[in-house]
């Protein structure tokens, strides 16, 4: 995927991506989905997750250093935002990141990262100010492996078994000024907008399954006997398989249209959650 400039597809050629739009991303990601999942994840995590928020709103030096060096294919990064308390839920992060003047001291667990075993940085979100709750959430970003964070067991998942999913566990891990993504308290912001945009991504990859299912289907029935005949000439046959065919264009044109609006910078959430 790295040979055909899908691990930076929407990085600036300038920070050694491809510079295409959010459309062409949701068309390769369909398409790598439909040929394997834990690839389609692997791209979605790595482009909409730990790319986007680095691009949208980390300094010049930081993307110098987190985008350029990972759009080859050669590095990958993850997204640490979900715990084992609170789910993705982007306003209520456990871990803490305590400001000593000259680091940040991050304790914490976060759960269920993809990408976590494999990748060389992160983009992780913390408290730096309970009082302010959601306002008091920062992001980070950072290269792995880092003196205080340890890498939980490798999830045995019941599928996309080929991406890998564990915890990352923070004891004092010690986190350099420089590592601020964003400024202090913006980390709900760049939380928010890097799921939505994430969303475009995921439905290109559920889009990219069914597909991959509506082929198989139509492939057994077209093999499979019944009364000496193929099963794809039963009429009760071809309206489940019309049904489904249906039912994925018209996902596939809002998932389209949603990137359409994002490249043009108008709302494209409520398209989204249709």
């Amino acid at each position: 995927m790295g040979d055909l400039g899908l691990m930076g597809i929407t990085v600036p050629e300038e920070y050694g991506g491809a510079g295409l739009d959010y459309l062409a991303y949701a068309i390769a990601m369909e398409e790598i989905s439909r040929g394997c999942a834990s690839a389609g994840v692997v791209l979605s995590a790595h482009n909409s997750l730990y790319l986007g928020p680095v691009k949208g709103f980390g300094t010049k030096e930081q993307k110098g250093d987190f985008l350029t060096n990972f759009t080859s294919g050669s590095k990958i990064g993850c997204f640490a935002l979900s715990e084992p308390g609170n789910g993705s839920d982007a306003g209520a992060a456990s871990t803490t990141a305590k400001d000593t003047g000259n680091s940040y001291i991050v304790n914490g667990t976060k759960a269920w990262i993809t990408n976590g075993v494999e990748s060389e940085a992160a983009v992780v979100f913390a408290t730096t100010n309970k009082s302010l709750k959601h306002k008091g959430i920062s992001a980070f970003v950072f290269r792995k492996p880092v003196k205080g964070l340890s890498l939980g067991k490798k999830e045995d998942k019941l599928g996309i078994r080929g991406s890998s999913t564990c915890n990352l566990i923070f004891e004092d891990c010690e986190l350099p000024k420089e590592s601020l993504l964003g400024s202090p308290g913006m980390g709900f912001k760049i939380a928010m907008k890097t799921l939505d945009d994430g969303r475009i991504g995921i439905a290109g990859q559920a889009l990219g399954i069914a597909q991959a299912s509506l082929d198989c289907a139509i492939n057994y029935a077209r093999t499979r006997t019944a009364f000496g005949a193929s099963i794809l000439k039963l009429q009760s046959i071809q309206q489940k398989i019309a049904d489904m065919a249906t039912r994925i264009n018209a996902a596939r044109l809002l998932t389209y249209q949603a990137a359409v609006l994002k490249d043009s910078e108008r709302p494209y959430t409520k398209v989204m959650f249709k």
